[in-house]
């Protein structure tokens, strides 16, 4: 009978020699100037995700501080490591290309080093996603928590935030109403502190959606990174850590089907970020299910915007977490909710609700029968130009433009429409619709978030304020207009986005749920016959491996190979 392996004889480097492979273990880490009594505990890892690079996490070595506190506090060992680190805006070509390579690093070194349990700090944007799928493939007991919100900043009175106002206050600049100084003095004002972007941006999203899933400790995900509060939630997510160490309470036993469609609700409840629904589809292929997108979009009909935070509605996180958290939004939505799922307090969903201050007189959290906006956040489509599907979101669009119909004014990449978008002859009205091509995860390459086509420099200038856009992009949780996502399949792999020439009639119908192109099937055939991929593939490296391996956004962008069912598992 096998003796079960905790702490440093875990995952011992193969010499031949299990004694000989402990032994050389414990005299390299004694150089570190642990005791034996030390050694002797409970290890629990902590993600370090410091970089100098990534503001969203200035506050990871506080956090780690205070995680290492409560996990001492509980009997642990705690033991930092370092994982690649992400900032939306310092990763080229896109931080979701780079996405899957922090889950593979994370996956690795949680299996690789020894550790009973590992303490996951995200933050920006594509961390806590890539975290919760490392974390899900290696199964090592894990709990996560983040760097938490930024607070708000001012300029000339107006309260102003990362990043809704960054692009409301920019389209401002490209139409000439603000002027070089005056916005070069606004970008010192939007960010004015360590922490993620505080509107309802994808950051804000998936903290909120990884706390209902249970993978964090009640109250964390709206915490502004600079209050107290964060650290003693940090110090108590590493108290935790040591017991789900000795329970060997696993993310196998708590992000599940079940957990996935509460994550799903409170996607749809908060206004959350379209980039959500392509997170939580890859870390439900690494859990062995996929995310289904219809389901997600029958929850959009029964449940409505709660939350009055933008882009949807007027407010920031720090009001959120006033306002009671993610805590107040689950209690005024409880009887949407799976409450018996399991969360990593050991107790469930219900229970952690039921433990909840009973709320106070606030206006940030709706109750659900006078909502913020009624129908959902987020719509998903299909029709003959996306087959497998696409997104928008609906709460932050234009209502009179939620049902159009337009001329196709096409731009076949990146390239194109940055060349072209705002040149005076560009042949364009406010009613025609934008079409970005060759922009999803394999056409830019990684699905940059271009989704968010500006308005042409002289129709802004004009006075437009918005237009149907549509690509196979995507777009930050932080924008707002009348955006179409995510369709797939993508351009550069065949999809009928690809075939849209200038002039083409579209016509979106989102009450219906549908994005049609109006051309003859004869004549969509003939283009077919033409297209060709807009890119070779490759030669080395990770850019390699990503071009071979990446699925389309309705199976999350992940690597084929790393889900836990592959669709081209290779015999042997």
């Amino acid at each position: 009978m096998s003796i079960e392996k905790t702490g440093l004889r875990k995952g011992l480097p193969n010499y031949g020699d299990a004694g000989f492979s402990l032994f050389l273990r414990k005299a390299f880490i004694k150089a570190m100037g642990y005791s034996d009594a030390a050694l002797d505990r409970p290890i629990i890892g902590i993600t370090n995700t410091f970089s100098g690079f990534n503001a969203c996490h200035r506050n990871v070595p506080d956090l780690i501080e205070a995680i290492k506190r409560g996990v001492m506090l509980s009997g642990g060992l705690p033991i930092e490591f370092p994982i690649i680190s992400m900032h939306e805006t310092f990763s080229h070509p896109t931080s979701m290309f780079l996405r899957n390579l922090m889950s593979m690093d994370a996956e690795e070194m949680i299996r690789a080093q020894p550790m009973d349990a590992v303490v996951l700090i995200g933050g920006c944007d594509k961390t806590v996603p890539a975290l919760l799928m490392g974390a899900a493939s290696a199964d090592v007991p894990a709990i996560l928590t983040v760097t938490g919100p930024m607070i708000t900043g001012s300029h000339k009175g107006e309260r102003l935030g990362a990043c809704t106002d960054c692009r409301r206050l920019w389209g401002q600049h490209r139409a000439g109403a603000i002027d070089e100084t005056e916005i070069e003095d606004i970008s010192g004002k939007l960010a004015p502190g360590p922490g993620t972007c505080m509107v309802m941006g994808t950051a804000s999203t998936m903290a909120l959606v990884a706390e209902a899933m249970g993978m964090m400790l009640p109250g964390g995900a709206a915490i502004p990174a600079v209050h107290a509060d964060r650290l003693r939630h940090a110090e108590a997510t590493g108290e935790r850590a040591v017991a789900i160490a000795r329970e060997k309470l696993r993310p196998s036993s708590i992000m599940n089907e079940k957990s996935m469609r509460n994550a799903m609700r409170v996607l749809q409840a908060v206004g959350g970020s379209t980039n959500g629904v392509v997170h939580l589809a890859a870390i439900a292929g690494r859990l062995g299910f996929d995310l289904d997108l219809e389901e997600f979009d029958s929850m959009g009909a029964q449940i409505p915007i709660l939350v009055d935070l933008k882009p949807s509605g007027t407010g920031y996180m720090e009001d959120l977490h006033k306002a009671g958290g993610l805590n107040t939004v689950l209690r005024n939505m409880r009887h949407l909710l799976e409450t018996d799922a399991l969360t990593i307090t050991g107790r469930t969903l219900g229970d952690e609700i039921d433990m909840t201050d009973p709320g106070w007189s606030q206006q940030v959290v709706r109750p659900i029968d006078n909502p913020i906006h009624q129908g959902g956040g987020i719509r998903v489509l299909s029709g003959n130009l996306a087959p497998s599907g696409a997104l928008i979101k609906q709460a932050a669009a234009t209502p009179a433009l939620l049902k159009h119909r337009g001329r196709a004014v096409v731009f076949t990449s990146l390239e194109d429409m940055a060349n072209r978008l705002d040149a005076p002859d560009l042949d364009v009205t406010a009613d025609d619709v934008l079409v970005l091509q060759n922009a999803g995860p394999k056409g830019a390459p990684g699905m940059p978030e271009a989704g968010y086509i500006p308005v042409p420099r002289k129709l802004a200038a004009a006075g437009v304020k918005d237009m149907v856009r549509i690509s196979d992009a995507r777009m930050s949780g932080t924008a707002f207009g009348s955006i179409v996502l995510h369709i797939s399949p993508e351009a550069a792999e065949g999809g009928p986005l690809g075939l849209v020439r200038d002039g083409d009639m579209i016509e979106l119908d989102v009450a219906a749920g549908s994005l049609t192109l109006d051309v003859p099937e004869a004549e969509l055939a003939a283009r077919r016959a033409q297209w060709h991929p807009p890119h070779a593939t490759p030669e080395r490296g990770y850019n390699r491996l990503y071009f071979e391996q990446v699925l389309q956004a309705e199976y999350g962008v992940d690597f084929d190979f790393l889900r836990k069912h592959p669709f081209n598992r290779t015999s042997t």
